[in-house]
């Protein structure tokens, strides 16, 4: 099994500039699931949504092509792809030719489909969109829609996950709203190195404390995880302390290695949010 102290993280990596699908690095989404209590079926939806700005190759006649690639991993892949190797696997492409985008969209979500569903059996898709120059005006820049909880001028003193600040009114009529926060941090479960995002926390049911949401919220910041796992952590620490009847936790993390990764989580069935990057990516 592969763990993420194995991964190149932190150490020194040779650049390949040749093609080469073996230095994508999966690592298994169960172990930190099981710290979350999740030993079975997981009880959300949702998918990874990468954005790679570093993508080149060459023509059959040896002239550069730069793309933007946007990729979807399920959530239900039983591997996450570490991004180091992502970021490894996609420089990778620098210097080989091929015939044509098609061609390297074809490996792309061949080589990550077979990595994030490795060694279980299994089969499934990745999904990968290549945006050409043509298309590069047309991405937009959004802010995450909700509640500012970032208006609270409230007092933090923790700043290591903290889920018992979390409070909900269980005696009063539901409510239904989006909230969001431009102050989670947190940091790379192997390096350290800060890991900066946004989140949005969309629910129904007992009304959530929104200063305690904060507090919460901000407790992530000395706190070592990969992006992924923070939102299956919140997820999971939401359902558990506020119990809303429907919850969905979506976070836009700042991009590294010219990567953003943006894990979305919900618990019932939905669309995926439309990959828009924020002002800070």
């Amino acid at each position: 099994m592969n763990s993420p102290e194995q991964s190149l993280l932190g150490k020194p990596a040779p650049y390949r500039d040749q093609y080469d699908p073996t230095l994508l690095y999966p690592i298994p989404r169960a172990a930190k699931r099981e710290e979350l209590g999740i030993t079975a079926q997981p009880p959300f939806f949702g998918a990874d949504l990468w954005t790679a700005y570093e993508l080149s190759w060459l023509t059959p006649r040896g002239r550069p092509v730069v793309a933007i690639a946007q990729v979807t991993v399920p959530c239900e892949t039983p591997n996450l792809v570490e991004s180091k190797s992502f970021k490894l696997y996609l420089n990778s492409f620098t210097n080989s030719q091929f015939a044509s985008g098609d061609e390297v969209l074809a490996r792309v979500r061949a080589d990550l489909a077979e990595a994030a569903w490795r060694g279980s059996g299994r089969t499934g898709s990745i999904g990968v969109r290549l945006l050409l120059p043509e298309l590069f005006d047309q991405q937009q820049v959004h802010e995450l829609d909700g509640i500012n909880l970032d208006r609270l001028d409230i007092e933090c003193t923790d700043y290591t996950p903290r889920p018992d600040l979390l409070r909900a009114v269980f005696d009063e009529q539901p409510v239904e709203e989006v909230v969001v926060s431009n102050l989670l941090k947190s940091n790379c479960l192997v390096t350290g190195q800060p890991d900066w995002g946004s989140v949005q926390i969309r629910y129904a049911g007992p009304q959530i404390d929104h200063g305690q949401l904060l507090r919460y919220l901000v407790s992530f910041r000395n706190h070592n995880e990969f992006h992924e796992q923070c939102v299956e952590r919140i997820f999971m620490d939401i359902r558990r302390h506020c119990r809303p009847t429907r919850l969905a936790v979506y976070a836009r993390y700042t991009r590294r290695g010219g990567l953003d990764i943006n894990p979305y989580r919900t618990s019932h069935p939905a669309a995926l949010p439309a990959n828009v990057r924020t002002a800070r990516q």
